[in-house]
């Protein structure tokens, strides 16, 4: 028994096999990754002048015969799409961290040599995402997950469900909200806001303001132009994002090298990491795997979206009612973020679970865990056709497509990825970057043929 132990301590660490793979995640890495992009594509295809809101496009999105139809999509994206599925993504992140730990530690490898090849394998996720930004698109999160997988995930993934559950949510609500509000200078904006409408109250009541005063007056004043979206605005957007791909990729190498690389980075630890645990804890108490009793995901269901849909449509409805004021913006979606996205983003996850385990839909279920499987290529597979479509090939549609429209592209990319992913997996067990990034994590060429892995 001893001279077991002692052999199996000192065996290599293995990447999972096929029989090991759990189906329910492979459905939904692989609906996360489409819905990425439905939430990127904004980002991709047009320049805007607020996050995740299309004001500022070339062609404006909330003026003429298709404004309400843009209002719809925007609303059902903030239900549905908006910081749900990369919740989800940095979610399945941190179940990918325990299931490969945990396999490891059950057939009783040394730890040292799980920390090893958990170090190896996050350093190369590092450098692909660091080519990824500065080769291809600068919306890159995989340097940022290997990062915040070496930082705080391996430490704890020992925390008890409880603990990992609780501390991710709380995370999120705090150190997430915080983060993101002040990347967008919102609490600024709302407190000059309320200094402003004081100002004003006192100078109808025949007061003379104080020199204090002015300096509020001016702030507001330079704050409000720079939200101003000027006509040639777009215009330039759309030259910079359409410039030589060398100065643009001096440009996409700001975002990890210069000034700004701090203010992206402590915005990106601070909106996956809380997620991450949340995954790592659900992942442990069985729940990513379809294990728990139809009751459990449909009373999670029914409670993230009675707690999370209200507060989105009520939320846009103010927005709608502003013309779209970014104040308004700010007060009613972006300070609540994190609490709807948490609550939506579980109840999205259990009403997908419900499916699996019914086992409807079974050649959808099939295709989103191909995508799944094959999650990385799928990655940068789909920044490299967004450039290509949008910048880099001979139609350079950047600025040039109504809200709507951008839409057509999501729907065409997901087609590649739900029709390609499948007939990939036919003949080969992993997806082309799965297999570079494994055989570089385990320092050996992967069997990458179905009947290598049969023999």
């Amino acid at each position: 028994m001893n001279n077991i132990t002692i052999q199996e301590a000192a065996a290599p660490v293995t990447p999972t096999a096929l029989k090991e793979r759990t189906f329910s995640i492979d459905v939904l890495r692989g609906m996360a990754l489409l819905g990425i992009l439905m939430a990127n594509i904004e980002v991709f295809g047009t320049p805007t002048a607020m996050h995740a809101i299309p004001i500022g496009m070339p062609i404006p999105a909330f003026e003429g015969p298709h404004r309400w139809i843009h209002v719809v999509i925007l609303t059902l994206k903030w239900i549905v799409i908006e910081g749900k599925m990369r919740g989800l993504f940095s979610l399945l992140f941190g179940a990918g961290v325990m299931l490969m730990t945990s396999r490891a530690e059950r057939r009783g490898i040394d730890g040292g040599r799980i920390a090893e090849t958990f170090m190896r394998r996050n350093l190369w996720l590092m450098l692909f995402g660091l080519l990824h930004c500065c080769l291809i698109w600068d919306g890159d999160i995989l340097l940022y997950y290997g990062m915040i997988a070496l930082l705080f995930l391996y430490p704890c993934r020992k925390l008890k469900p409880k603990t990992l559950l609780v501390a991710g949510t709380l995370i999120g609500l705090t150190f997430g909200t915080f983060s993101f509000l002040n990347f967008l200078g919102a609490p600024r904006d709302i407190y000059l806001d309320k200094q402003v409408t004081a100002i004003s109250a006192a100078q109808h009541a025949g007061k003379t303001i104080t020199d204090q005063d002015k300096q509020v007056l001016k702030a507001w004043d330079e704050r409000m132009k720079s939200r101003v979206i000027t006509r040639d605005g777009p215009q330039e957007a759309i030259a910079e994002a359409t410039k030589d791909y060398f100065s643009a990729m001096g440009d996409r190498l700001q975002i990890y090298l210069g000034p700004i690389a701090g203010a992206y980075l402590f915005l990106n630890i601070a909106d996956e990491v809380g997620m991450m645990l949340i995954g790592m804890g659900l992942y442990q108490l069985g729940f990513l795997s379809a294990a728990k009793p139809y009751a459990t995901y449909a009373w999670t269901a029914a409670a993230g979206l009675l707690c999370s849909v209200p507060l989105y449509l009520l939320g846009m409805w103010q927005v709608v009612k502003s013309g779209f004021d970014f104040l308004t913006i700010e007060k009613w979606l972006f300070i609540p973020y994190y609490l709807t996205r948490e609550m939506s983003t579980l109840a999205i996850v259990s009403l997908a679970l419900l499916v699996v385990k019914s086992g409807r839909f079974g050649r959808l279920q099939r295709g989103l865990a191909a995508v799944g499987k094959t999650a990385l290529s799928n990655y940068l597979m789909t920044s490299l056709i967004c450039q290509f479509v949008f910048v880099w090939g001979p139609w350079q549609l950047y600025g040039k497509l109504e809200y709507y429209q951008l839409h057509y592209v999501v729907f065409g990319v997901w087609a590649v990825n739900l029709i390609a992913s499948p007939l990939w997996l036919r003949a080969f067990q992993f997806g082309p970057m799965e297999w570079v990034w494994r055989s570089l994590t385990y320092r050996k060429a992967q069997a990458m043929r179905l009947h290598q892995v049969a023999a």
